[in-house]
């Protein structure tokens, strides 16, 4: 009669990542691709499905003053600040956070909200491997001088 071998064992799981102290945890919880967009230089595009209500992650960036804010956006096309509240401002432009490229759409499929002092992106919707991630920035630095190019239907024209 044959001999049944045994199974080999399954190999152990591989341990997590130790979190390092002082060293911040990773606040992208979907894979997000910086490549060149159609609505303006580059975007953020999902690297993987998201669905909707989801936390796709952060952008980081200098603590300034909303007054230093407003001075460094002055004349720049490409603004990557994010007013905190009345008085402070997270400057995003040297960040490596890939959502710090995230442009406007009339029709955005996510939303960004201030949630403990944290710039946060959160899906709309399903969210599908390859697509842009879009929010709508409301009132900007721009004043509503700069050309909304987002392509969307009923969109509004500048932002």
């Amino acid at each position: 009669m044959p001999r049944v071998q045994p199974l080999p064992a399954a190999p152990a799981p591989a341990p997590a990542a130790p979190r390092r102290r002082g060293v911040p945890a990773d606040p992208q919880k979907y894979a997000v691709d910086v490549k060149p967009s159609r609505i303006d230089g580059r975007g953020a595009f999902a690297a993987e499905a998201v669905p909707a209500r989801r936390k796709i992650g952060e952008i980081r960036g200098e603590a300034i003053s909303v007054r230093e804010a407003r001075r460094r956006a002055k004349g720049q096309r490409r603004i990557m600040i994010v007013e905190l509240s009345e008085t402070r401002a997270i400057d995003a432009s040297h960040s490596a956070d890939p959502l710090r490229f995230t442009n406007h759409s009339c029709r955005p499929n996510a939303v960004l909200r201030i949630r403990q002092g944290r710039v946060e992106f959160y899906a709309m919707r399903d969210i599908a491997p390859g697509e842009e991630i879009t929010a709508n920035y409301g009132e900007t630095h721009h004043e509503g001088r700069l050309a909304c190019r987002c392509g969307a239907p009923g969109c509004v024209g500048a932002i």
